[in-house]
Formats: structure tokens, sequence, C-alpha cells
């Protein structure tokens, strides 16, 4: 049963949404992982993000 209806079809929109959102994902992991570590903050007890926890996540990666 061909579908004869013009224009975006429900299986067409899944297609499209099943591959940009792994795109955007992607974009957005990446442009997080360049940005400048911040400034520390001396009066908080949590992890920081600092250019040494990034080294050490980094040594600790599989």
């Amino acid at each position: 049963m061909a579908d004869t209806k013009k224009g975006t079809t429900r299986r067409n929109f899944l297609k499209i949404a099943g591959t940009a959102v792994p795109g955007v994902v992607a974009v957005a992991t990446g442009s997080a992982a360049q940005a400048a570590p911040a400034e520390v903050d001396l009066s908080s007890q949590v992890m920081q993000d600092t250019e040494h926890t990034r080294a050490y996540l980094e040594s600790a990666r599989f």
C-alpha cells in the first residue's frame, strides 16, 4: 500500500527526528568540551571544572 500524500508523513518525520537528535547532542557536547575551565571557587566544597580535573578525567578514560 503506497502512501500517495504529498508533504511530510509520520514516517518521514520520525526518520528526520531520529537523525537530528543525535546530531544536536554531538554539537552540544563538542562545544562544551572546547570551553575554557571556570574560575576556581576556593570556598566551594564540590568538584570543580579546572585544568587539573580535566587532565585527571582524561587520564581515567577507558
